[in-house]
């Protein structure tokens, strides 16, 4: 747990970062001051422990420096529930975090000492401590270059993939859960903190029942993933972690966050969930760019922690090393590096100059997205174009039959007029007056034939 000293980085109060929103009502963190909390006091014996300060609050938790005497002496990070938000349902959510902070031993994990309950019957349980710094500030006070600050940056991404492993999806990844400090020759030592909002994959933590309640969003907005701002944030997997491990690497590397912390919080709770499931965050290096044009001192600072200058730190951004935090933020989680060791391999190929598995995005995925964000509006368009193509069918089809009736009834009509001509042709041919003749010596020869037939002589008569 972090000493929560000024100057370590540690924001408290709305609107900040680092406040995990719970519910629907878009409220943040507590002030994280002694004088507003009404449990336990400096001085007071939890356990074996006795409290020395106030390190922070949580939404469910206050943490306390806390030190036992006996059979030893040792300082610990002790997390006691706050009075007044001892439901079930946050006991429960307590109770998991201390047992997924037990099932897990890793080096950049924060280890749980001890637990139980205090006199006021509320669950606590102790946890090392880590007298650090946020990973931002604790890079941004040293100045450290952006090298160095990916190869911190991996000690993360490991912890968060030993998590995994247990079966454990953090849910609330963010600079202040990331500390930092010096180890044994001056080396930074990460330590991954605050499994309150943890989700067991694999195996129930706990013996009270978890649910996340419809329309709730538990994580911090401007590092949660768009699948934990669904109105019913139940599917969720690892790969929610990925995401908020490349926002907090994309404020690593360019001292921003991909949305604007003020702007984000402003809005109402719809539309935040709206902004985090559908707005794509900008290229690191053009939000850099916007904030030089706003604030050219800021930049300048922000570079200079860096070890850059503005110019320079603008132009290393724009190269490849961009294409990781987005990569890491794709809204479709499908198109996200896998794992956390995934996304740590690609700074690993990065730092060592090998090609990068992450590449801009396609036309394919850019289509999927605005048919995604866009669902009304391409359905109806889609609706129109199928009732006019279908239309154009039917007028074709109606025109096509129209077409052979009336070039059936031109071709019978061209059939009659050539009957006519050759009757008339052939009658042209004819001479009356022969006819005639012939007609009436027919005739006569017919009636001779017949008086003879008869026994009367033609001639006589």
């Amino acid at each position: 747990m972090s000493d929560g000293a000024p100057g370590a980085g540690e924001t408290h109060g709305f609107p900040t970062p680092d406040d995990t929103i719970i519910g629907g009502s878009g409220g943040g963190g507590s002030s994280g001051s002694a004088g507003g909390y009404s449990g336990e006091s400096s001085g007071d014996r939890v356990g074996p422990y006795t409290l020395i300060s106030l390190l922070g609050e949580g939404g469910f938790g206050v943490v306390w420096l806390a030190e036992r005497r006996e059979p030893f002496v040792q300082q610990v990070a002790l997390k006691v529930i706050k009075a007044g938000m001892d439901s079930n349902a946050v006991i429960a959510r307590f109770e998991q975090e201390r047992q997924a902070l037990a099932i897990m031993n890793h080096a950049n994990v924060a280890r749980v000492l001890d637990g139980g309950l205090t006199d006021r019957g509320r669950p606590y349980f102790a946890m090392e401590y880590v007298k650090g710094a946020p990973i931002t500030s604790f890079c941004d006070s040293r100045k450290m270059a952006i090298r160095d600050r990916l190869a911190v940056f991996l000690q993360v991404c490991d912890a968060v993939q030993h998590a995994h492993t247990k079966g454990i999806i953090h849910r609330d990844i963010k600079p202040s859960n990331i500390l930092v400090h010096r180890g044994d020759g001056d080396t930074p030592i990460v330590k991954v903190i605050d499994f309150g909002v943890a989700k067991a994959l694999t195996q129930r933590l706990t013996e009270r029942t978890i649910f996340t309640e419809t329309g709730q969003m538990l994580g911090t907005p401007e590092y949660m993933s768009p699948e934990q701002a669904e109105p019913d944030a139940t599917d969720i997997d690892t790969r929610s972690d990925v995401y908020s491990l490349g926002a907090v690497l994309y404020e690593l590397l360019c001292g921003s966050l991909p949305f604007e912390p003020r702007d984000l919080r402003s809005r109402a709770f719809r539309e935040i969930q709206r902004i985090i499931r559908e707005v794509d965050p900008p290229a690191p290096a053009t939000r850099l760019s916007t904030v030089a044009t706003r604030d050219a001192e800021l930049a300048s600072s922000i570079a200079a922690a860096r070890a850059e200058r503005i110019d320079s730190l603008a132009s290393l951004l724009k190269r490849e090393l961009q294409w990781i935090p987005l990569k890491a933020m794709r809204k479709e989680r499908s198109e996200r590096y896998a794992s956390p060791n995934d996304l740590a391999q690609d700074i690993r190929n990065y730092l060592a100059g090998r090609p990068l598995n992450a590449v801009p995005e396609s036309t394919a995925y850019r289509i999927r997205k605005f048919v995604r964000r866009h669902r009304v509006a391409v359905s109806v368009t889609a609706l129109l174009a199928v009732t006019v193509s279908a239309a154009a069918v039917v007028s074709t089809i109606a025109w096509m039959a129209e077409a052979r009736a009336r070039a059936l009834a031109e071709r019978r009509e061209g059939n009659l007029r050539d009957v006519l001509d050759f009757q008339h042709a052939q009658l042209a041919t004819v001479a009356q007056e022969q006819s005639g003749i012939a007609m009436f010596s027919e005739i006569l020869r017919q009636h001779r034939t017949n008086l003879a037939l008869r026994g009367m002589d033609a001639q006589g008569i």
